[in-house]
């Protein structure tokens, strides 16, 4: 075969992405980062069309063309036309030192009250080195009890994350934030009011009967990604074929009127999908055991102000 696709390794938070210290008023917890994250994806090789062959990359001098080994690259930021200043690790260590050691709590808040648009990447912070045991379990017993969170900055490589930090078992977790300025607005997009779009008050109550019946108690464990093992098939059917050198067209479009265009009956839609509802399932209003971050859409902040570019 020409090209695999290969599944990514199974990560492993056991690797510090970074080591410093939690700064809460006169308190330091020094703590490592680690990913929370284990994303699940595919590899895949980029090939010639013309004869499948893999398509490579170089890293070339644009003065002198010839290759440039990764040992003798470094940063440079361009401060005039063709002028570039060279930045290494120590200097985005000056620029701010305890910005780059210091994960520095700003306030608490609730812990419904941050929007979930805000969100970013997940973190687990653990405790590091001697002493830091007692004041990392002090902070997180502190969260637990109140039901705050604490809103924190923290330079991670080369970006200033604005991050929440949260009790999650007996870990704290690091969630990177957006700011605000971040995120668009929504002005420009066409979002229909219910009664300038034609919803009833009957079509309502039955949409509101199909959710109580689909409420459940929340656990992560029943969702998989179907896509990646169906994916994954569909590259062993082509295997199995012989079609690995197959490139496949894409199907055409029934003719006829596109499905946007179909006068839909919501009242009937809804009560067939009422009959085939599933066995209801037993709501739990809070989980048991873990505390666990709680995210409300009630906490939406103002409008915010025009998006911008982060270093």
């Amino acid at each position: 075969m020409a090209a695999r696709a290969h599944e990514a390794e199974p990560r492993t938070s056991a690797r510090a992405l970074w080591k410093g210290a939690i700064s809460f008023g006169l308190v330091n917890i020094p703590v490592e980062i680690h990913s929370a994250e284990d994303r699940r994806s595919f590899q895949f090789a980029m090939l010639d069309k013309r004869d499948f062959s893999p398509v490579g990359y170089k890293r070339y001098s644009k003065k002198s063309g010839k290759e440039v080994e990764w040992g003798d690259v470094v940063k440079g930021y361009e401060y005039d036309k063709g002028q570039y200043v060279v930045l290494s690790d120590e200097d985005f260590k000056r620029a701010n030192v305890k910005a780059t050691q210091t994960i520095d709590i700003k306030a608490f808040v609730d812990a419904d009250a941050i929007a979930p648009e805000y969100y970013e990447t997940p973190y687990y912070l653990s405790p590091s080195g001697r002493g830091s045991a007692k004041v990392y379990a002090l902070l997180r017993e502190t969260l637990r009890t109140a039901a705050r969170v604490a809103i924190a900055q923290v330079v991670i490589r080369t970006t200033n994350h604005l991050a929440a930090i949260a009790v999650d078992g007996d870990a704290l977790l690091l969630i990177t934030l957006r700011y605000a300025d971040e995120l668009r607005g929504t002005d420009g997009l066409d979002l229909p009011a219910a009664r300038a779009a034609g919803v009833s008050t009957k079509e309502i109550e039955l949409a509101k009967r199909l959710v109580d019946d689909m409420t459940t108690e929340w656990k992560p464990g029943d969702y998989k990604d179907t896509y990646h093992r169906d994916l994954l098939a569909r590259i062993r059917e082509k295997i199995r074929k012989r079609q690995t050198h197959e490139i496949t067209a894409p199907e055409k479009e029934p003719e006829g009127k596109p499905r946007s265009a179909e006068v839909v009956d919501l009242m009937a839609l809804l009560k067939r999908s009422l009959e085939a509802k599933p066995a209801k399932h037993t709501a739990s209003p809070r989980a048991s055991g873990k505390a666990a971050l709680r995210v409300v859409t009630g906490g939406r902040a103002a409008k915010p102000t025009p998006r911008r570019k982060r270093a």
